[in-house]
């Protein structure tokens, strides 16, 4: 299975590319989605990334995932087919 299309929650997510340069290289663990946000466990602290914002990888995996092209509610993302880079 495509890694667009696991749950990403419990996954540890780091930003590869982003249109705010303080984002870059901020890593964590994904807690929760919606359709337009992403948020991450950091140290002890929750913080919420918009998806159209950010660029990332997860699990050190090296696919990097465009957050604007996964701007779905996870349950949609989940079947949803995506092409191949």
């Amino acid at each position: 299975m495509d890694i667009h299309n696991n749950t990403w929650i419990g996954s540890t997510l780091d930003v590869v590319a982003s249109k705010d340069p303080t984002l870059v290289g901020r890593s964590g663990i994904v807690v929760d989605e919606t359709k337009n946000t992403l948020v991450l466990l950091e140290g002890e602290k929750t913080v919420t990334f918009s998806k159209t914002a950010i660029t990332f990888t997860l699990d050190d995996n090296k696919v990097v995932i465009q957050g604007a092209l996964v701007s779905q509610r996870p349950e949609d993302r989940t079947h949803r087919k995506y092409r191949k880079a």
